[in-house]
């Protein structure tokens, strides 16, 4: 019996010690553990994440938001040494900034069963510029290594008393806890927002509190003047109520990736507050809420955009010139977008917001988003286009789920031709009208029109990107195969393979094509078009596979589509909780044709398919015969909606098993 007692004693006292989060309060049970219990195949896992949020006053600052972060990681393998390098934001504008401070953080290991200690030093914290309104801290965590568990804390002191961050309760690893806590005085109202699929328990309490207020703080603001006695120039106290929220979740599954996730930050479980409105004593509200028609209307009032889209004196005499023989508004249009688009340069810094000027950044020939793409709507203007400004949030930034001020964080220019509206971003030197990349078709955009009115504006392209290849295959009395491939490509399909293959050298080329397609050799590679944005891609080669026919019983067996086959589904999970995005709309042909060799005649061929998902998202067709001594193939891959909800996943997988299986089939030849 006393055996037993001390056996629970001692699970009770392991159980205590291995919940102990406070900082510095490591065990070696931790330390020790050389897998999760629920996700052997994790790279690291959160094992403490707290987030605690609160105002401070002094009577020369005011009001100041206070978050304070800890978070300790257990690392298990190299793939998970990623986790050990964190990346603060921090904002500002206006002469004001948030403060990262009281940064401490240890590197934890086990090392013959003793802990040992390495702390993070200055020489592993960096501080960034990101861009005129955002600053980052970077610190790296010394000593990783398997095993290693981190932790660190710190400060963020901020004057934007609205500007709360989302709180993460998923991660791409599991999360063993994440609590946040926030305690509002209850002048400041706030709305709770909050996606994903895992639950977070929530809990709202409230307590009284007493605070001297006072104006002389640049945040104290005339509105609360009701803690001040004007008479008597003396700071009083005030009593108020403060309300608490806590939030809690434990075990939370990690979200696995797989292809076509976009940006899988976006559907994590997450909670954020916004500032609803503030109500100080004897004051009426002053709502802080908006719509989106109201946010496009502030950032079109600002000095930074609404203004520098009317200033126009820098660039008539150019644009004069430019477009003394141009008629048509298309040709205006195309004209002045590869004007500005050879004649800028973009400093790799984005924002809606202006950062030189217009006017500075056309004569430094430089800027950032906004000063390139908001000269180029004033030229458009100028040459009589109805252009606006349309605003986005790349993937990124994330799909906004309410109306804020940094809900966008890209603005590109729109223009109406013909009652067709085509979009235009002229930091992309690869880019051409109404080809955006990839990471700008976000949800939607938001045009601010001249009178100040604004407009949700699709940010899908009209056209699908198209492939078409033609292909053909011999096969030699040895049964050796040759075979040529001619690939036109348009749309995305051009601007990636431009992106991939602009500036290499043909031995360079044809080796990133060979790594891309591990299944063949490849020689005799040119191109075509690829520094002409406005004509599609061509690309040519020669090729030799390296599987793709068999030899059984004096049979030959054949898979027609050779290295271009779909060798394996994409979609490998059993369920899925957030939609698949392709990008953009597709279509992509094959034509293949196979000379019969020598002595040999057709025994069986695949038999011709379609495949259709539902409501035309996605279609596929293989159509083959006969003729002759040749066999011809053409396999189209149609994907007609670039995201496909998660309801529609297992269908996806399907269509994915059904496509891979049909393009695996063989053709079978056997000797006349």
């Amino acid at each position: 019996m006393r055996s037993l007692l001390y056996f629970i004693t001692f699970l009770i006292c392991a159980a205590t010690f291995a919940q102990d989060f406070r900082y510095g309060h490591v065990s070696k049970e931790e330390l020790a553990e050389t897998a999760h219990p629920k996700y052997p195949e994790a790279a690291a896992a959160i094992l403490y994440r707290d987030s605690y949020s609160h105002f401070s006053y002094t009577k020369s600052e005011g009001f100041s938001l206070i978050t304070e972060v800890q978070e300790r990681v257990k690392i298990y393998n190299a793939e998970g040494y990623d986790y050990a390098t964190k990346v603060v934001r921090l904002h500002k504008q206006h002469n004001e900034e948030e403060k990262l401070s009281g940064l401490h953080g240890v590197t934890y290991t086990l090392v013959d069963g003793d802990i040992e200690k390495t702390k993070l030093r200055n020489d592993g914290i960096f501080e960034e510029e990101r861009s005129k309104y955002t600053d980052a801290v970077k610190f790296a965590m010394p000593n990783i290594r398997d095993g290693a568990v981190i932790e660190y804390k710190y400060d963020i002191r901020s004057p934007f008393l609205g500007n709360l961050d989302e709180v993460r309760f998923q991660e791409r690893i599991p999360v063993n806890r994440a609590e946040a806590s926030y305690y509002f005085p209850e002048y400041f109202v706030f709305k709770l927002h909050s996606k994903g699929a895992s639950p977070v328990k929530i809990e709202e309490s409230s307590k009284n509190r007493k605070l001297s207020l006072g104006v002389s703080g640049r945040r104290a603001s005339a509105s609360i003047h009701s803690g001040y006695d004007r008479g008597s120039r003396r700071f009083r106290s005030v009593d108020f109520t403060e309300k608490i929220y806590t939030m809690s979740a434990k075990d939370v599954a990690p979200l696995k990736e797989e292809r076509f996730s976009g940006n899988l930050d976006n559907y994590l479980t997450t909670v954020k507050f916004e500032l609803s409105y503030i109500k100080w004593p004897d004051s009426p509200l002053e709502y802080m809420s908006t719509t989106w028609k109201d946010v496009a209307k502030t950032i079109n009032k600002s000095d930074s955009f609404g203004d520098e889209l009317k200033r126009t004196g820098y660039f008539d005499e150019d644009i004069d010139k430019l477009l003394a023989d141009a008629k048509t508004s298309i040709e205006k249009t195309t004209l002045i977008y590869e004007y500005v688009k050879n004649r800028m340069a973009w400093n790799d810094y984005i924002g809606y917001y202006a950062e030189k000027g217009v006017k500075k950044a056309y004569k430094e020939k430089t800027g950032n988003v906004a000063d390139i793409n908001l000269m180029l709507i004033a030229m458009l203007r100028y040459a009589g286009i109805d252009a606006n400004p349309v605003l986005i949030s790349t993937k990124a930034n994330g799909i906004p789920v309410f109306p804020t001020m940094n809900g966008f964080n890209y603005v590109v220019a729109g223009a109406n031709i013909g009652g067709q509206q085509v979009l235009m971003d002229a930091t992309n030197k690869l880019g051409k009208v109404n080809l955006l990349e990839e990471e700008l078709i976000n949800w939607n955009g938001r045009m601010i029109k001249e009178d100040g009115t604004s407009s949700w504006v699709s940010l899908q392209p009209d056209q699908p990107a198209r492939s078409n290849m033609l292909v053909n295959v011999s096969i030699a009395d040895d049964l050796t195969v040759t075979g040529n491939l001619a690939s036109r490509m348009m749309g995305h399909q051009a601007l990636n393979a431009r992106r991939r293959y602009l500036g290499l050298s043909t031995e360079e080329a044809r080796a990133k094509i060979e790594n891309g397609n591990k299944g063949a050799e490849f020689s005799a590679v040119t191109f075509q078009n690829l520094q002409d944005c406005s004509k599609p891609v061509v690309m040519k080669y020669d090729f030799e596979p390296l599987s793709g026919i068999e030899t059984v019983g004096g049979k030959l067996f054949i898979t027609p589509m050779f290295y271009l086959a779909e060798s394996e589904n994409p979609f490998k999970l059993e369920e899925r909780q957030y939609p698949v995005d392709f990008g953009y709309p597709r279509k992509d042909q094959c034509a293949i044709t196979i000379e019969i060799p020598e002595g040999y005649q057709v025994e069986s061929m695949p038999q011709s398919a379609a495949l259709k998902l539902y409501d035309d998202m996605a279609n596929f067709s293989y159509r083959i015969n006969q003729t002759g001594r040749r066999i011809q193939l053409i396999c189209e891959r149609d994907i007609n909606k670039s995201m496909i909800s998660p309801q529609y996943y297992g269908e996806l997988k399907q269509f994915y098993e059904m496509l891979v299986k049909k393009e695996g089939e063989k053709i079978v030849l056997s000797k006349i």
